[in-house]
C-alpha cells in the first residue's frame, strides 16, 4: 500500500455491506445534508451581493458621489465653488442642482415629486442619466422652455407622454388678497427616464436649472453642487478631505451618507443569513456523530481485532476521523458544485419557475428590482467551505475518541 493503512482502514469502511446498509444511508444524508446547506449559503450569499451591488450602481446612475451644499439649503457663487472643487483629487466633474418638493398634476391625477434642477450638459457628466432615457433627450431641456423630464412609473402614474403638459404646484405661495395661493406652473414633458429602481422611478422629476431657480425663487443661488470621483469607494474620504477646506456654513455628503441606512440593513441581512444558515450546515455536520457513534457500535469486534494486532488507539481515532472526514468533504464539494452552478444561472431559473407557477414572484415595487442578480465572490465561497470542513471535523472527535477508548477484551468476550 502506497498510503497508510488508517486510511486504507476508513476508505474501507465507507463501502457497505448489506447488514449495515441503514449506517451507509444515514451517512448519505448527511452528506446530502451538508451539500444542500453549502449550497443554499453559496447561493444566498451570492444574491445578496449581486443585489447590493446592482442597487449601488442604479443608485450611482442618478445620485452623485458627492454633494456640496449648505446648512440653509442656499449655495452662492456656484461656478467659482465648482472649479475650485474639480481641482480636488479624485474629483472628475462637478454641477450645480436645485432639489426641491412639489406636486404634478395632469387631468385628475396628483402626485408628489421631488423636483431637480439641472444643467443638462453638466449633468450629464456626473451621472448615467442620459443612458437611461426611454424617450426624449437629456439636452431637451432647454432654459425659459419649462420642460421637464419624469421618472417612467411617475409618467405612467399621471397617465402622461412626451409632448402632455403637466401643472407643478411649489410648496412657495403667492400672497394674495384672498390669501396664500399656491404657485402654479405648467411643463411640457420632453422626456422619460427609467433608473429601474422604483424610488426614484416613481417620484423623481428633471427641470432645467434656471427654470428651477425661477420657480423656487433662488435667484442665482443652487442647493448645491454634486461630484463625480474616479472611484465611488473613495467617496467617504473625500468628503472628509472637502470638510476641512470648506466655508462654515457649507458641508459635503457623500453617497453612503444618503443612503446608509439601506447599506447597514443589507449587511446586517447578510451576516444573520450567513449566521442562520451556518446553522444548518452544522446540523447537517454533525449528524455525522450519530452516524459514526452507530459505526463504531456496529465495529466493535473489528476495533478490538485491530488493537489486538497492535493498532495504537492514535490510529483507531484516525480511521474514524477519516471515515467522518471523506463525508464532509464530500458534502462540502458537492454544495459547492451545486451552490456555483445554481448562482451562475439564477438568471434563467428564475424565469422558469415564474413561467411554470405563473406569477411573478419579485415585483419592483416591493424588492427595487424584479430579478435576481447574482455575484459570486472568491472569499464567499472559501470561507463557506472551510466552516463546513471544520464542522464536518469536529463532528468526528467524539466518535473517533469513543472507539480508541474500547477495551479489546470487553469487545471480544461475546463474539
Amino acid at each position: 500500500m502506497s498510503f497508510p493503512f488508517e486510511m486504507f482502514v476508513g476508505l474501507r469502511y465507507l463501502r457497505a455491506r448489506r447488514r449495515n446498509g441503514f449506517i451507509s444511508f444515514i451517512s448519505l444524508m448527511s452528506v446530502l445534508g451538508i451539500a444542500l446547506g453549502v449550497a443554499a449559503l453559496i447561493v444566498v450569499l451570492s444574491v445578496m451581493n449581486g443585489f447590493q451591488q446592482e442597487i449601488r450602481g442604479r443608485m450611482l446612475s442618478v445620485v452623485s458621489h458627492v454633494e456640496v451644499g449648505s446648512y440653509d439649503g442656499r449655495v452662492a457663487g456656484w461656478p467659482k465653488l465648482a472649479a475650485n472643487l474639480t481641482q480636488q483629487p479624485h474629483v472628475l466633474a462637478a454641477a450645480p442642482y436645485v432639489n426641491a418638493q412639489g406636486l404634478l398634476s395632469s387631468g385628475g391625477s396628483v402626485r408628489g415629486a421631488m423636483v431637480r434642477g439641472i444643467v443638462p450638459q453638466q449633468e450629464d457628466k456626473v451621472i448615467d442619466l442620459g443612458q437611461q432615457m426611454q424617450r426624449g433627450k437629456l439636452t431637451d431641456l432647454q432654459p425659459g422652455k419649462f420642460g421637464i423630464l419624469l421618472g417612467y412609473e411617475l409618467a405612467r402614474a399621471l397617465g402622461v407622454e412626451v409632448g402632455d403638459k403637466v401643472t407643478l404646484i411649489t410648496p412657495q405661495g403667492n400672497v394674495t388678497p384672498a390669501g396664500m395661493m399656491p404657485r402654479l406652473k405648467q411643463f411640457t414633458v420632453t422626456g422619460v427616464f427609467k433608473i429601474g429602481m422604483f424610488e426614484y422611478d416613481s417620484s423623481l422629476a428633471m427641470i432645467h436649472l434656471r427654470d428651477a431657480q425661477v420657480l423656487f425663487r433662488m435667484g442665482q443661488d443652487v442647493s448645491g453642487v454634486r461630484l463625480k470621483l474616479d472611484d465611488p469607494l473613495q467617496a467617504p474620504q473625500v468628503k472628509a478631505a472637502l470638510n476641512g477646506q470648506l466655508a462654515a456654513n457649507q458641508v459635503a455628503s457623500d453617497w453612503t451618507d444618503m443612503n446608509s441606512n439601506y447599506f447597514r440593513a443589507v449587511q446586517i441581512e447578510k451576516r444573520m443569513m450567513f449566521i442562520i444558515l451556518t446553522l444548518i450546515v452544522a446540523v447537517a455536520a454533525f449528524n455525522l456523530v450519530s452516524t459514526l457513534v452507530m459505526v463504531v457500535t456496529d465495529k466493535q469486534a473489528d476495533i478490538a481485532i485491530l488493537r489486538t494486532l497492535g493498532a495504537s488507539p492514535a490510529s483507531i481515532m484516525q480511521i474514524f476521523m477519516i471515515q467522518g472526514s471523506v463525508a464532509g468533504v464530500l458534502g462540502t464539494l458537492s454544495g459547492v458544485a451545486g451552490g456555483l452552478l445554481l448562482a451562475f444561472n439564477l438568471d434563467v431559473i428564475l424565469p422558469a419557475i415564474e413561467s411554470v407557477l405563473g406569477m411573478r414572484l419579485l415585483s419592483s415595487e416591493v424588492y427595487l428590482i424584479d430579478y435576481l442578480p447574482s455575484e459570486v465572490q472568491l472569499s464567499d465561497v472559501v470561507t463557506i467551505a472551510v466552516i463546513s470542513l471544520v464542522l464536518s471535523l469536529l463532528a468526528t472527535l467524539y466518535p473517533s475518541w469513543r472507539a480508541a477508548r474500547t477495551r479489546p477484551a470487553e469487545a471480544l468476550r461475546y463474539e
